[in-house]
């Protein structure tokens, strides 16, 4: 296959992957006019988000039934449908309970990630982490062009028109992209059936954890910083500027992270090469997150918002460590198995979401500086954990395929 064809398919998916999570950001804005029509409290609103970000996780598990074999176009149609549908519902839902329950199944809009990780391990060795960065990004820059084209569309069109429209417009998308994407099998190649199980190998587990610490403080610090702001006496706006400043940073630092990722990559092609080429690029994404966490933790607790809205620069860079991760197993299992590690690693590293806004929560209710600790902590374990599993031994070395 030619490279302009492949790199088109790259910037449909992050095309669709814009789509699909930018709308999502049509609940937020419309908060007011939806707490108006269902008559609900705020604490109650927040309900939906818990839910989505559970939904979050347990994607993942879904990706290890047999939804997700067969035609790769017809799996990632499942994947974008799960935010789709809802999306066209909740308008005509009476119940908050049930926005609550259809707010959890949009966060299975997650598979689409390693559904594309899979798709691009088919087309690229050294470039998989540059092309996986500019995937990923599509999430941050359909946060930050979802939350702008909310604001004018609901300036405009009553709420429930809204999120119709937001709903066929991710199908819209969607077949744009089936029509120029090429289809393949996906195919879970079980242990039963002389397969891999991957979760008796010890490398799968430390794997995951790698990307959890970064996970942990993605998932927590937009709305933690919210918090934090209004309690300091921060306007709206400024809240907004400081979390489209972020959204703007983590896309810039996933594609230029899966750059490094390339360069590093494309030097040692052998899949010890590759992985070492990963690990450095977290490494060194976790290093610039770091030191970003400590000056957004000292400008938080001095109540600086000029020295906090540059620090979230630098805290973009833990979605640095996204390309790289996403693209650890095609470079260290078997080949009969990459789809399955890919949904295996994304359900152990994304269960920080089921529990890292809520621990951060009760730690601020005893001491903002502790809380801030705790997330500070974060890129220092995800740099231990990478130490660790450079010494490990791969399973594509050990099953010697």
């Amino acid at each position: 296959m030619d490279s302009e064809k492949r790199w088109t398919f790259v910037l449909l998916d992050t095309l669709l992957m814009a789509a699909g999570f930018g709308t999502l950001t049509f609940m937020g804005v419309a908060k007011p006019d939806i707490i108006r029509h269902f008559g609900i409290s705020s604490d109650a609103y927040e309900l939906q988000h818990i839910a989505y970000v559970f939904g979050l996780f347990v994607a993942f598990l879904i990706g290890h039934t047999k939804l997700y074999e067969g035609s790769f176009k017809r799996s990632v149609g499942i994947a974008i449908s799960w935010a789709a549908i809802p999306q066209m519902l909740i308008p005509f839902t009476g119940n908050w309970n049930v926005v609550v329950f259809l707010r959890f199944i949009q966060g299975f809009v997650v598979g689409l990630v390693p559904l594309f990780s899979t798709q691009i391990a088919r087309y690229f060795v050294s470039e998989r982490p540059f092309a996986k960065g500019i995937i990923l990004s599509g999430i941050f820059w359909g946060g930050v062009f979802g939350s702008i084209s909310a604001r004018y569309m609901l300036g405009r069109v009553p709420w429930k028109e809204s999120f119709l429209i937001t709903g066929i417009i991710m199908y819209i998308v969607y077949a744009i992209w089936f029509a120029l994407t090429e289809d393949f099998e996906i195919r879970h190649k079980k242990a039963s059936e002389g397969g891999i199980n991957i979760w008796k190998l010890p490398f799968t587990w430390v794997l995951g954890f790698t990307f959890f610490p970064a996970l942990w403080v993605i998932f927590t610090i937009i709305g933690f910083s919210s918090k934090l702001g209004y309690d300091a006496g921060w306007t709206k706006d400024q809240v907004s500027t400081l979390s489209t400043l972020l959204s703007i940073s983590k896309a810039l630092w996933s594609i230029g992270f899966g750059y490094l990722g390339y360069l590093l990559s494309k030097k040692n092609t052998t899949p010890r090469g590759l992985f070492n080429a990963i690990v450095k690029v977290m490494i060194t994404a976790y290093l610039v997150a770091l030191i970003g966490m400590i000056i957004y933790s000292y400008g938080m607790l001095s109540r600086s918002y000029s020295i906090v809205l540059a620090s979230v620069v630098l805290v973009g860079a833990l979605q640095g460590t996204g390309p790289a991760f996403w693209t650890s197993a095609p470079a260290t299992y078997p080949e009969t198995v990459v789809a399955r590690a890919n949904f295996a690693l994304g359900l152990i590293s994304n269960s920080a979401n089921a529990v890292a806004p809520t621990v951060t929560e009760v730690l601020s209710r005893y001491s903002e500086g502790l809380a801030l600790a705790e997330l500070s902590l974060m890129p220092v374990v995800g740099i231990v954990t990478l130490l660790i599993v450079s010494r490990m031994r791969l399973p594509v070395e050990e099953f010697k395929e």
